[in-house]
């Protein structure tokens, strides 16, 4: 098993999940770290509300490049074929 490494942290578990689910939408596994306290009471500020992104070591370049896509806003979403059937005022 390979060492985890974080890649990114979180302020809350919400934006945590949405780049846990970004990372493995690409094939890269991630796991989520946070104080057992903050997750059980929900905190999204201070220490107790920080979450640490994890991703095995030898995913950890192609993670960071996926994160700086991210931040940068290159990212989009590919419209599948349901999608297309959808009325653009409900997208």
């Amino acid at each position: 098993m390979s060492n985890l490494v974080v890649v990114h942290t979180t302020a809350g578990a919400m934006q945590a999940e949405i780049i846990k689910g970004l990372l493995e939408s690409v094939g890269i596994p991630a796991r989520l770290s946070q104080e057992s306290v903050g997750s059980v009471y929900g905190f999204t500020v201070g220490a107790m509300g920080l979450v640490d992104i994890l991703v095995p070591e030898e995913h950890t370049a192609q993670a960071q490049e996926v994160l700086a896509a991210y931040e940068r806003g290159e990212l989009e979403l590919e419209e599948s074929e349901d999608e297309e059937d959808t009325p653009d005022s409900l997208r």
